[in-house]
């Protein structure tokens, strides 16, 4: 199979992630219970897309670097800690931003350090070199050995508490950053520094997927290794749920083998109906395609775009609306959720048809 066959399938996929991500953000109201994160303990479908994301990641991360052998020359390293940097300050800028628009654009004692942009530099950047410096056997059990301490901090550490007083994670972010400069809508910050060691793992998993990808030559093997990945995965994570239940708030060991598991089914499903088309994109696909093709532009976008339309009213002109002609709050949330999906399409579209790729 080529190249290009190939990251269709992948661009595809990581279309349909970002789609996911900015629906489930972008909720108005009163949502269904499925497009809310799971509280504490426990799995929505809303909680597998950001998890879908690093494992697309890591996969991307194989077959970018294995342009140059995987060689550590000076530009390339240059290239990677450039772009991990440049990942983690549009982070920060988002949640600058979102400050600005308060009023306080120069409340610096109170900007969020952590974010999904800077979960997703801090583990691009660490695999990344992971490639280029480590030998690759490694993989497997470096993310053996990644998951196995964060279990032990989870369980010494109390990670699984609700209590912040008492949760290692929550305390170790509380004294490295102070208070103000934390998320406070659950125990932890989702995507606290701890957190970031499972999460490594979770795109090391991906990576090991790329590895196979690029590994084997017939689209039959390709799609039987990824299969083969994720019931292993499925398995170990589901069996590890009895001692470490799924929580996507502390990345739990349980919750990156499932959801790599999950990733990995739907990369081997998509690229078995789509991979095997060499001549044109199947039809019903091109949406994802043009969120896939500019994946993080978009989803930079949509969240500033999302702040300034609840900052100057926007969203809820949108929703009142929607909510005239659409009674139930769920189904009037839902269908604000899809309007601005379709509005982060179009911009999406408009890159797509001027041949613009937007690299993050």
């Amino acid at each position: 199979m080529e190249n290009k066959q190939r990251l269709q399938s992948l661009d595809l996929l990581r279309g349909l992630t970002v789609a996911g991500m900015i629906l489930v953000n972008n909720g108005y109201g009163e949502s269904f219970e499925m497009l809310r994160h799971s509280k504490w303990n426990g799995m929505t479908p809303c909680d597998l897309v950001f998890p879908f994301f690093l494992f697309i990641m890591g996969i991307s991360c194989y077959l970018s670097l294995s342009k140059n052998n995987f060689t550590p020359t000076k530009a390339v390293v240059l290239k990677v800690l450039k772009r991990t940097v440049l990942l983690f300050v549009i982070g920060l800028f988002i949640n600058w931003f979102e400050l600005a628009m308060e009023g306080r654009p120069l409340d610096f004692a109170h900007l969020r350090l952590w974010a999904v942009m800077q979960r997703i530099a801090l583990c691009y950047g660490l695999v990344s070199l992971f490639a280029l410096f480590c030998n690759h056997r490694y993989t497997l059990p470096v993310v053996a050995l990644l998951l196995g301490a964060y279990t032990l901090l989870l369980i010494y550490g109390n990670g699984y508490s609700e209590d912040a007083a008492t949760n290692l994670l929550a305390q170790t972010d509380l004294r490295l950053f102070g208070y103000d400069h934390l998320y406070h809508k659950s125990p932890v910050d989702p995507e606290g520094l701890l957190g970031t060691i499972s999460s490594t793992a979770h795109v090391l998993i991906g990576f090991y997927c790329g590895l196979l990808i690029k590994r084997h030559k017939e689209l039959s093997q390709k799609v039987i290794a990824l299969f083969t990945v994720a019931t292993v995965c499925l398995i170990a994570g589901y069996l590890l749920t009895y001692g470490l239940p799924l929580n996507k708030r502390i990345w739990s060991p349980s919750y990156a083998l499932v959801t790599c598991g999950l990733g990995a089914l739907l990369q081997a499903f998509i690229m078995q109906v789509v991979d095997g088309n060499a001549t044109r994109l199947p039809k019903g696909w091109l949406p994802f395609k043009v969120f896939g093709v500019n994946a993080l532009a978009l989803y930079v976008g949509s969240e500033l775009l999302a702040i300034i339309f609840g900052h100057l009213g926007i969203s809820t002109f949108i929703y009142d609306c929607l909510h005239a002609v659409i009674a139930p709050l769920k189904w009037a949330s839902l269908a604000y959720a899809l309007v601005f999906v379709a509005i982060n399409f179009a911009l999406g579209y408009w890159l797509y048809r001027r041949k613009i790729f937007i690299k993050l």
